[in-house]
């Protein structure tokens, strides 16, 4: 009887560990003509092989009047690249090229677009401090949020 009751412990531990949820490898986030992104906090875990930004831009204006992109820098580091996108211009989609700084960035998009970027997972320390944004001019002010990495 008893060695019953230690199979049976061993198949309840066993299947503890298979029902603990995967990590979170995708932020999902939606940005509209009101200049808001609906996520002001995103969390990920530093364990994944790789990170993943969706973005869906709600609205309907074009991308020349109410472009939307997610730029994900450590966070002191945000202002200063948010300046550096604004002067790349919009040829660059407000991206400054080969800003090492720029740890991932999607492409700027217009209203009922989608567009996704990725990064590898090693490039976030788990409890690095860590924003997004809108780097669209005048947008970054607003569309911000904080990326908490989980070990």
């Amino acid at each position: 009887m008893n060695v019953r009751k230690t199979l049976f412990a061993l198949a309840l531990l066993g299947a503890a560990g298979v029902a603990q949820a995967a990590p979170n490898c995708t932020v999902k986030i939606k940005g509209g003509d009101n200049m808001q992104f609906d996520l002001k906090t995103a969390t990920v875990s530093a364990a994944c092989k790789s990170i993943s930004f969706e973005l869906q831009h709600t609205g309907k204006l074009p991308v020349a009047a109410m472009g939307h992109n997610i730029v994900l820098t450590e966070t002191a580091n945000a202002a200063d690249v948010a300046k550096d996108a604004v002067k790349a211009g919009a040829a660059a989609g407000y991206v400054p090229a080969g800003d090492a700084r720029v740890l991932v960035a999607t492409k700027m998009i217009g209203g009922g677009e989608t567009a996704s970027a990725s990064l590898p997972g090693s490039k976030l320390k788990a409890g690095g401090d860590y924003t997004f944004f809108c780097s669209f001019p005048g947008h970054s002010a607003l569309m911000r949020g904080k990326l908490v990495v989980t070990p």
